[in-house]
């Protein structure tokens, strides 16, 4: 496994592998909120569900995802799934992971082979953002990868991805999910190559002046830049 390196600046902790690529952030003054904006745009679920019943995140990078779900979604169960068993120290020693209890459960397992037991339409959203530690690429995202993670969706159910790479990942990435899913959309690259996804199982009917009175809900309920998400959703369907 690729060694778990910190560095700190600003008042931010930043998990890495080994490498300079930052795999997670926590500012050491706010630990349950979400730092980065990639991971921001990773809640843009928010803006069709309200209340799922199971949440949960492969790959747990600096848990930053976990931790918020679990706080402010108290009915919901969290399940993140990391192969790498020193980062899942070093969250629970160095970025606030809380321990398991009835609602959370951190696994150490490979992603894919925890989605191949897991039964069918059991999870309503899914988080991935599965990197190595050089992050050219990530580490799954083949058609069978995919496939599994519609499987384990219910009918109602959304993925949201991080895909960091150059255009040919993209490109082969979200084809793989428009070959999975019933319908997929993007947000603009963020920084880095950073483009976040969202996967529906069953198309949505998009009313978009509906789309921002939710999101300045989810602002007002979460503090997340959520008309942001709408804007750039509206953008895709342009074609901009």
């Amino acid at each position: 496994m690729d060694p778990v390196t910190i560095s700190e600046h600003n008042g931010v902790r930043y998990l890495h592998l080994g490498t300079e690529w930052v795999q997670g952030a926590m500012r050491l003054s706010q630990p349950n909120e979400l730092e980065l904006l990639y991971i921001q745009q990773m809640m843009m679920w928010q803006l069709f569900m309200d209340q799922p019943t199971h949440i949960m995140q492969l790959g747990l990078g600096a848990a930053s995802l976990t931790k918020f779900c679990y706080q402010n979604y108290p009915d919901s169960k969290i399940t993140a799934v990391e192969i790498n068993l020193d980062v899942i120290r070093a969250c629970r020693a160095l970025f606030a992971l809380p321990d398991d209890d009835q609602r959370l459960h951190v696994i150490h397992r490979c992603a894919l082979a925890h989605l191949q037991s897991a039964p069918m339409q059991s999870v309503e959203v899914l988080q991935v953002d599965l990197y190595g530690a050089e992050a050219h690429a990530p580490a799954l995202g083949s058609q069978d990868f995919y496939n599994e993670c519609a499987r384990v969706l219910t009918d109602e159910g959304l993925l949201t991805v991080n895909i960091l790479g150059n255009v040919h990942v993209h490109a082969r990435h979200l084809n793989y999910l428009q070959q999975a899913f019933g319908a997929v959309a993007w947000l603009p690259e963020s920084h880095d190559g950073n483009i976040v996804a969202i996967a529906f199982k069953t198309p949505p009917v998009v009313d978009f002046e509906a789309l921002y009175e939710r999101a300045t809900q989810i602002t007002m309920a979460y503090g997340l830049p959520a008309a942001d998400w709408v804007e750039g959703l509206e953008q895709w369907m342009q074609g901009d």
